[in-house]
């Protein structure tokens, strides 16, 4: 992880895969990212290189590419060119530990990323309890 990020992390009853799903759905982003209003992809596949949009709460579409990508583990974005969160899960004896870290010129985002990992954890419970 580079050091140039601040991070937080939480850990959660969900099973690592559930997690990464939540992480990578652009539909679910609205529901744990309060600054994401709207997403979309150019493409169908989540990959690195990835490009599409994502809208903030005030209506702007900023274009985003997807930066760094180890496939079920962890994702980084570059939005309006400029890096962006990262964001992660690892597997763990009963669950897992899902992260996000934001540049270290931000670290006023850390509160905006801990409300995300509790918001993941309810969508993740409510994903297991269907």
């Amino acid at each position: 992880m580079p050091s140039s990020m601040w991070t937080v992390d939480r850990t959660l009853d969900a099973p690592a895969d559930t997690v990464w799903q939540i992480l990578t759905d652009l539909e679910a982003w609205p529901r744990w990212g309060l600054t994401v209003a709207k997403a979309e992809m150019d493409g169908s596949a989540f990959e690195l290189g990835s490009t599409g949009r994502v809208w903030t709460p005030v209506g702007v579409p900023l274009p985003f590419v997807i930066s760094e990508l180890d496939q079920g583990r962890t994702w980084a974005w570059n939005v309006a060119g400029v890096p962006a969160t990262r964001h992660g899960v690892e597997p763990r004896e009963n669950g897992s530990r899902a992260w996000m870290s934001a540049p270290v010129w931000a670290p006023a985002y850390l509160p905006v990323l801990s409300l995300a990992l509790r918001r993941i954890d309810e969508m993740a419970a409510q994903f297991r309890t269907g």
